[in-house]
């Protein structure tokens, strides 16, 4: 997994409330159960003018140029809600966004942000709606400036607001692990107890 360490990019406003796992990816473009392949389905009922089709709706902020390059979604409050599905976050990933900043998000779904790359940045209404004004004015030049190490967001004209962020989901972003590879780290404590163990309860590994 890539690490996250700072990000500058083109952010791209997405300013609706309560976007949920079936909007982000809707169920009859999960055909498959890999990571890969599902970025075309990403918002596709907002993406595309037809269910199931690839007509792109010209209206929709991530089929303008420059947002196509955004790494950055900003967005409404509850984002991520609904379902547990972690496609949507796959397909986001796969798409090339790394950081969505909104009020709140879905617990699962941010979750999933952190073991898959995308750091989800929380910030007040007011905060994320004037990121989104001053990204609007003028979105290839007004980019965002998002520092893991010093939990901070630079909207364009400098200002820096502050985040927080649990301390493990921060260190796996900052290293760049999944969950497996948070569990490699303690390799040699787990086979010390299995030794251990393996001497008081020897039925257990018969």
């Amino acid at each position: 997994m890539e690490k996250f360490i700072e990000l500058e990019a083109i952010a791209a406003p997405l300013m609706r409330i309560n976007i949920d796992t079936d909007v982000i990816i809707p169920s009859r473009e999960m055909k498959r159960v890999s990571k890969e392949g599902l970025s075309d389905g990403m918002f596709a009922n907002w993406r595309y003018t037809e269910p199931g089709g690839r007509e792109e709706n010209p209206e929709f902020v991530l089929n303008q140029e420059p947002y196509r390059q955004a790494k950055i979604l900003l967005a409404g409050d509850n984002f991520g809600c609904g379902s547990s599905r972690e496609h949507a976050v796959w397909a986001l990933a796969e798409w090339g966004i790394r950081c969505i900043i909104a009020p709140g998000f879905g617990n699962i779904f941010h979750g999933n942000c952190v073991r898959n790359g995308i750091l989800p940045v929380i910030l007040p209404e007011d905060t994320v709606s004037d990121l989104a004004r001053q990204v609007e004015e003028d979105p290839a030049k007004n980019t965002i400036k998002v520092d893991l190490i010093t939990c901070t967001v630079a909207a364009p004209d400098q200002t820096t607001n502050s985040f927080e962020i649990a301390p493990a989901d921060r260190e796996m972003l900052l290293e760049g692990l999944d969950a497996i590879a948070v569990t490699r780290r303690y390799d040699d404590e787990i086979l010390a107890f299995q030794g251990r163990d393996r001497l008081k309860r020897p039925w257990i590994y018969l």
